[in-house]
C-alpha cells in the first residue's frame, strides 16, 4: 500500500466510539446520537445510538433529521465569500452599505450599566461580522446589550417572521463595544444572511438551494423539515428546568432529558425566519457533503462552489491572537484558549492550550443542540456528530470525541 501522507485510523480503536455513545444514552445525557467519520473522502466509521424520540420510542437512525443551529453559520459564511469572490463587495465594506438601518450606530461606553449609556460608533464591516468582532451579541450572553436583546426576544427563531425586519430591530440597539475591539459570539451571521439576500436579490433560502444545496446534492437540508420526511425529525431535549436557550438563567431540573421541542409540533417544520446564524435542519450525510466540500478545497463531484485559495483564506485565523486574548464575555461553541477564528468556524492554533487533541489548523464549529463537525486537513479527516440536547455546554462530548478519534490515528 502506498503511504497516503497522513496517519490512518485503527478500526479497532475507532470502535471505542460506539461504547462512548451508548454510555451517553445509558446515563440519560443524550436521547440518541450519530457519528460519521471519513478519511481521504472514504467513510471509515458510522454508528448510531439511542432514540430520536423517547416519547414515541423511535431510534436515532442514519436518516434522522436534526436542528443544526449554529452549524448553519459556516454555510452562510461560505455564501458571503462566494459573493465576495465574484467581486460584488469587499470585506472591509461597512454593513450599512447594504443595510441602511446600520448607519449612525452607537456603542455602549466601557463599563455601561444601562442601554442608553452610549457613544458614537462606526458601522461594523462585513469582516467584523464574519469574525464576531462587530459589537453584536446574543440574548443568552451576559451584559447590557444581551439583556436588551432578551427583552425583545431577538434570537432569529424559526417562527419570528421576516429576516429583514429582525435585522432592523438589531440595528436599532447600540453595539456592545466598538467594532473590532473584542470578540463576542453574536447574531452577526444572521445579519450577513440578510446581506446575502440584498446582494443576490434572492431569499437566503433560495440562495442556499440554488448555489450550495443543489450543487452538492444536499436534498434534506433547509430552513424547514423537508416535505415527506415523516417522523424522521428528532425531538429536542434539555437538562435545564426552564428555556433551553436561556443560559443567563440556566438551572438544572429533575429530568436530564426534558422534552423541549417535539417533532410533529415544532416551528422548524414550518419556518418563516431564514436564520443564517442558526436556522437549518439537516441529515448527517448531507452535512458530510458540505464538510467534504470544505476539505476538498471547495468542490465535490465536479461541482465547484468556491476557489481553493478563497477557502484557504477562510480557514486561517483572522484574529490578532486566540479568541481568549480578545476579552470575550460570551458563550461560545468552542474553547477559547489556543483557538483562533476564521470565516465561519474556529481554527486550532495550539492543541495543548485548547486542552483537546487535534491538529494545528483544524477547522470546526458546533450548534446549540450539541451537534459538531470538524475538518483535519493534516490527517485528511472529516467528522460529523449529531445529537439533540440544548445547551451544548451541558457535557464535554466534543472534546471527548476528538480524543477518541485522535487516539485511533495509529497508521
Amino acid at each position: 500500500m502506498p503511504d497516503p501522507g497522513y496517519r490512518t485510523l485503527d478500526t479497532g480503536r475507532l470502535g471505542r466510539i460506539a461504547g462512548w455513545m451508548q454510555s451517553y444514552v445509558d446515563r440519560r445525557r443524550y436521547a440518541g446520537s450519530s457519528v460519521l467519520v471519513s478519511q481521504g473522502g472514504h467513510e471509515v466509521f458510522f454508528h448510531t445510538a439511542g432514540q430520536r424520540s423517547i416519547e414515541n420510542q423511535l431510534p436515532f437512525t442514519r436518516d434522522t433529521l436534526v436542528r443544526i443551529y449554529s452549524m448553519t453559520k459556516p454555510v452562510t459564511s461560505l455564501a458571503v465569500m462566494m459573493l465576495a469572490e465574484r467581486g460584488l463587495f469587499h470585506l472591509d465594506a461597512p454593513v450599512s452599505t447594504f443595510l441602511p438601518s446600520f448607519s449612525d450606530m452607537q456603542a455602549l461606553v466601557p463599563g455601561a450599566s444601562a442601554i442608553d449609556q452610549t457613544e458614537p460608533a462606526p458601522s461594523p464591516t462585513l469582516h467584523q461580522l464574519l469574525t464576531h468582532t462587530a459589537g453584536l451579541s446574543y440574548p443568552f450572553n451576559p451584559g447590557v446589550l444581551a439583556r436588551a436583546m432578551e427583552e425583545q426576544d431577538l434570537l432569529f427563531k424559526p417562527g419570528q417572521g421576516a429576516l429583514a425586519d429582525m435585522a432592523d430591530k438589531v440595528a436599532a440597539l447600540p453595539l456592545a463595544f466598538q467594532p473590532g475591539s473584542r470578540w463576542e459570539y453574536s447574531v452577526s451571521i444572521d445579519i450577513l444572511g440578510r446581506v446575502v439576500e440584498v446582494v443576490s436579490g434572492r431569499t437566503l433560502a433560495q440562495f442556499f438551494q440554488d448555489e450550495i444545496f443543489a450543487p452538492l446534492g444536499m436534498t434534506e437540508t433547509g430552513f424547514s423539515v423537508p416535505q415527506g420526511a415523516g417522523d424522521r425529525f428528532a425531538s429536542l431535549y434539555t437538562p435545564l428546568a426552564g428555556d433551553a436557550m436561556a443560559l443567563n438563567d440556566a438551572h438544572s431540573g429533575g429530568d436530564t432529558l426534558r422534552l423541549f421541542d417535539e417533532a410533529g409540533n415544532s416551528p422548524f417544520e414550518t419556518a418563516s425566519m431564514y436564520s443564517g446564524g442558526g436556522g437549518l435542519v439537516s441529515s448527517i450525510d448531507d452535512y458530510r457533503r458540505f464538510a467534504e466540500m470544505l476539505r476538498r478545497g471547495g468542490a465535490v463531484d465536479g461541482h465547484r462552489l468556491i476557489g481553493p485559495a478563497t477557502l484557504d483564506f477562510m480557514m486561517r485565523n483572522h484574529l490578532p491572537g486566540d479568541i481568549a486574548s480578545m476579552g470575550p464575555q460570551s458563550f461560545a461553541e468552542q474553547p477559547m484558549d489556543g483557538m483562533g477564528f476564521g470565516l465561519g468556524g474556529a481554527v486550532v492554533l495550539d492543541p495543548a492550550r485548547a486542552r483537546t487533541p487535534g491538529s494545528i489548523g483544524d477547522f470546526s464549529w458546533g450548534g446549540m443542540a450539541s451537534t459538531f463537525f470538524w475538518l483535519d486537513r493534516v490527517n485528511d479527516l472529516t467528522v460529523v456528530f449529531f445529537t439533540q440536547l440544548s445547551p451544548s455546554s451541558a457535557y464535554p462530548s466534543r472534546s471527548e470525541l476528538k480524543a477518541l478519534i485522535h487516539g485511533a490515528l495509529c497508521g
